[in-house]
């Protein structure tokens, strides 16, 4: 099955959270709500200095796609 890069989700017990999922490596959820991030993945040393750098993009993109997606829900 193939996923696609982004999936939105949300949880009755947290109402203001609004959860964005990246499938692709480096995989991890985030609650747009606080920015809180829940990494998917086991990093070592080397991995972690990368995704610091990586990590802003990633969340920038997860921000985006949720503002792409609510914007088609309201037309």
């Amino acid at each position: 099955m193939e996923l696609p890069k982004f999936i939105l989700g949300d949880n009755t017990d947290l109402p203001n959270a609004i959860f964005v999922i990246h499938t692709e490596f480096p995989r991890f959820i985030i609650n747009l709500e606080n920015d809180d991030v829940e990494w998917l993945e086991d990093f070592d040393q080397h991995d972690e200095k990368e995704l610091l750098t990586e990590m802003e993009n990633l969340i920038e993109e997860a921000s985006q796609f949720y503002d792409r997606e609510v914007s088609r829900y309201d037309d």
